[in-house]
């Protein structure tokens, strides 16, 4: 074998690989959804024409990115677990939670991830808000003003915000990226800036924000979200400079 030969085979992908790149694939054309069933390993192995081991190696390689599991017992088998770009999201929420855990990202470069991310996606929901979009809004607006001070209903509705401008935009993959805010970021940056915050001005922020939204307001809902993120950003630092303080003051 040449060294030409054995580049190229270096980097060719592995047959599970390419199973596992045909089975996503699948998933896309025939539009499957997370709790439709694929089948069961047996007939998989046959209808991609390759071995069991392999079939369990390309299987392997998508349970690792969310994208299918496996069920044992009567009526189980191969489903799916989530589409593609959820998976994506999944993947990025686990990487984001892993490197918070390592202590090799700060909540203060997360925050300004999210900066960058979310603003310009409020006003992609602002324009592009559709009827059924603008009911859905109009109703939480009604929860967020019923919410008062109820520190946990307050966290729940900012969640729904976040999740609904995501998806009202309407960019898949944007909206897989920003999963982690919600599902790792948030619940972390509470514990940390929950002395600190006031409930009312919040959820002032989130009136707004929502109310530039049902206007349709790009300009708007792009600066009620830039507020209430630097709000939450310049809690954050009071917090740090404090906890620093203490700690110099305590060596």
């Amino acid at each position: 074998m040449t060294d030409e030969q054995g580049t190229a085979d270096a980097g060719a992908p592995s047959s599970s690989q390419a199973v596992a790149e045909q089975i996503r694939r699948f998933v896309l054309d025939a539009r499957l959804q997370p709790g439709d069933r694929l089948g069961r390993e047996a007939d998989l192995a046959r209808e991609f024409r390759v071995s069991r081991p392999t079939l369990r190696e390309a299987l392997r390689l998508l349970s690792s990115e969310h994208l299918v599991r496996a069920s044992k017992g009567p009526g189980g088998g191969i489903f799916v677990a989530a589409t593609p770009e959820q998976g994506i999201g999944l993947s990025v929420s686990a990487a984001v939670a892993k490197m918070l855990d390592a202590q090799s990202i700060g909540l203060d470069e997360l925050l300004e991830a999210r900066m960058l991310l979310e603003i310009p996606l409020a006003g992609l929901a602002a324009a592009r808000a559709g009827e059924h979009d603008l009911a859905e809004l109009r109703v939480l607006l009604e929860e967020i003003d019923e919410a008062g001070s109820e520190p946990q209903r307050i966290r729940e509705l900012d969640a729904r915000l976040h999740h609904m401008i995501a998806r009202i935009a309407g960019n898949r993959l944007t909206g897989a990226f920003t999963g982690w805010i919600v599902e790792v970021f948030q619940p972390r940056l509470a514990v940390v800036i929950e002395p600190a915050v006031v409930d009312s001005v919040i959820v002032a922020q989130h009136r707004e924000l929502v109310l530039a939204l049902v206007q349709r307001e790009p300009a708007a809902a792009e600066r009620a979200m830039r507020e209430h993120l630097v709000y939450v950003r310049d809690l954050l630092s009071v917090i740090e400079q404090r906890d620093g303080s203490l700690a110099t003051e305590g060596a």
